[in-house]
C-alpha cells in the first residue's frame, strides 16, 4: 500500500483496529478463494478470484467505516487512488510491459536462452540452468516468463543427464527468483522502490549484497551435486537482440530515471526488432506495445485500488493502532533490528497469505514505510526487506504460481520442487544474517 494524504478538512481520528478489518476482509476473501478451490483439484487454486474483484468488498467497508467516523469516504479514497505515488507505479508497470512484450516478440527471450545454454560445459548442468534462469529473469522481469521459457528445455537436459527433475527444477525456479528479486523491471521491485520512496539503483545494490552470497553458494552446491552431459542449445535469432536488456540494466545502473530507462529499453528493442527480426514492422511494434500494457492490467488496477484502501485506512487510525502494536511488540526499541524483522514478517505472512508477492508488497508498503521511519531505516533497505522476503516465501510456497507452473511443465508434485529451491532457502539465511551483523550502522545513518 502506498502512503496517501488524507483531506486537509477531515477531522484528527484516534488509533483504531476497526479500521484494519477491510484488509482482513480482502485477505480472507482472496485466501479462502484460493484453499476452496485448491480443495476442489484446480492447479492453479490461488488465481482463481483475481485480486482486483477481492478487494472490491473491502473498499465497500472501508468507506461505511469511514462514514460512521466522519471522514469523507470517497474524497478520501479518490484522493488515495490518485496519488501521485500510485500514478507513477501506474507509468512504470505500464512501460515495463511494454518493453517486455517487445523484447519477446522479436525473439530477444530466445536469443538470451540460446546463448546461455550454449555456454554450459557439459558437467556443469544444474549450476548453468540457475544462471541461464538468473539472467532471463534478471532481463525481462518476470519469474513466471522465465520458468516457461527454460522448464521445457532443463527438463530435457534434466533427463538426458539421469539428474533429480525436482533438483533440476528447484535450480531453475531459484534463478528465476534470484532475478526476479533484483531486476529493475520487475513488478516486485517496483511496487517495493515505489512504496518506500527508494531509487531503483539504490534499492538494486542493497538486494545484491545479500543475493550474491546466497546465488554463490546455489552455485557450488549444484556444482557439486550436478553430472556430465551433452547441452544442446536451442536455435534462436541474433544476439544482438540480448542488446536492449543490457542497456537497460546498465542505465539503471548509472542513476537514471527508471521511466526514461524504460521509454529508452523501449525504442531500443523496437528499433533492434525492425532491423534484426524477419518481418518486424511498426504496426506489429505498436501492436506488442498495447499487448504489453493488456498484460499489465491486473496489476495496474489493484495498485490503484490498494492506494485507496489504504487512505481509508490510514483515515480510519488503522495503521497507527499497528504501528503501536509493533511498537510494543519490540519492546519499544528504535533500533534498526526490531524494524527490519517486523518489515521480513510483514512481507513474508503477506505472500504466505496471497501465494502472490506483488501483492504482498503492494498491501503491507505503506505499513513498512510507517515502520522503516520509526525506526530509522532508509528507504532502500526497506524496500529491499520487503523484495527480499516476499520473494523467499513466493519462491518455496507449493500453491505459488511460480512452482505449481514448473510442476504442472514437468509433470512433477510442487512438494517435492519447493524443497529444492535452495537460493530461496539460502537468501533467508543470508538475510537474517545480514540483519543481525553486529557491526552494520543503521542504513539511515548512511
Amino acid at each position: 500500500m502506498n502512503e496517501s494524504p488524507e483531506p486537509s478538512a477531515e477531522p484528527a481520528v484516534r488509533p483504531s483496529a476497526l479500521a484494519l478489518t477491510p484488509l482482513l476482509l480482502f485477505l480472507a476473501l482472496f485466501f479462502g478463494a484460493g484453499l476452496y478451490f485448491t480443495a476442489q483439484g484446480e492447479a492453479m487454486g490461488f488465481y482463481q478470484l483475481r485480486a482486483p474483484v477481492a478487494i472490491l468488498p473491502a473498499l465497500a467497508l472501508g468507506a461505511w467505516l469511514a462514514h460512521r467516523r466522519g471522514i469523507r469516504p470517497v474524497e478520501t479514497l479518490l484522493a488515495g487512488m490518485g496519488h501521485s505515488n500510485v500514478m507513477l507505479m501506474v507509468l512504470v508497470f505500464l512501460l515495463a510491459g511494454a518493453f517486455a512484450s517487445v523484447s519477446r516478440a522479436i525473439g530477444a527471450v530466445d536469443a538470451v536462452v540460446a546463448l546461455g545454454l550454449g555456454a554450459l560445459p557439459p558437467g556443469l548442468i544444474l549450476p548453468g540452468l540457475f544462471l541461464v534462469a538468473a539472467f532471463v529473469s534478471l532481463a525481462i522481469g518476470t519469474s513466471m516468463g522465465t520458468i516457461a521459457a527454460v522448464v521445457p528445455i532443463a527438463t530435457g537436459l534434466g533427463d538426458a543427464a539421469g539428474l533429480d527433475m525436482a533438483l533440476v527444477l528447484g535450480a531453475v525456479v531459484g534463478g528465476a527468483m534470484f532475478g526476479d528479486n533484483l531486476s529493475i523491471i520487475s513488478d516486485t521491485t517496483i511496487a517495493a522502490t515505489r512504496s518506500q520512496g527508494a531509487r531503483m539503483a539504490d534499492k538494486f545494490r542493497e538486494n545484491f549484497k545479500i543475493a550474491l552470497p546466497a546465488a554463490l553458494v546455489t552455485l557450488v552446491l549444484l556444482a557439486w551435486l550436478g553430472e556430465a552431459a551433452p547441452v544442446e542449445a536451442p536455435d534462436a535469432a541474433s544476439a544482438w537482440l540480448v542488446l536492449p536488456y543490457l542497456a537497460v540494466l546498465a542505465l539503471a545502473l548509472l542513476g537514471l530515471d527508471v521511466v526514461l530507462v524504460l521509454g529508452i529499453g523501449l525504442v531500443l528493442a523496437g528499433v533492434f526488432g525492425y532491423v534484426l527480426a524477419d518481418g518486424y514492422d511498426v504496426v506489429s511494434y505498436a501492436n506488442d506495445i498495447y499487448a504489453g500494457f493488456e498484460g499489465m492490467v491486473e496489476i495496474t488496477l489493484l495498485s490503484i485500488l490498494i492506494g485507496g484502501l489504504a487512505a481509508l485506512i490510514r483515515a480510519g487510525g488503522g495503521l497507527d493502532w499497528l504501528a503501536a502494536v509493533i511498537a510494543r511488540f519490540a519492546r519499544g526499541h528504535s533500533g534498526r533490528r526490531p524494524g527490519e524483522f517486523s518489515i521480513a514478517a510483514l512481507a513474508a505472512g503477506g505472500d504466505a497469505l496471497t501465494a502472490n508477492n506483488t501483492v504482498a508488497i503492494l498491501v503491507g508498503g505503506s505499513l513498512a514505510r510507517d515502520i522503516a521511519v520509526r525506526h530509522g531505516i532508509s528507504p532502500r533497505r526497506a524496500a529491499s526487506v520487503l523484495d527480499i522476503f516476499s520473494c523467499v516465501v513466493q519462491g518455496v510456497l507449493p500453491y505459488g504460481a511460480q512452482i505449481l507452473l514448473a510442476g504442472s511443465l514437468a509433470g512433477l508434485s510442487p512438494l517435492l520442487i519447493a524443497g529444492k529451491v535452495w537460493y530461496c532457502w539460502l537468501l533467508a539465511v543470508a538475510a537474517v544474517a545480514f540483519m543481525l551483523w553486529p557491526g552494520r550502522r543503521d542504513a539511515a545513518a548512511r
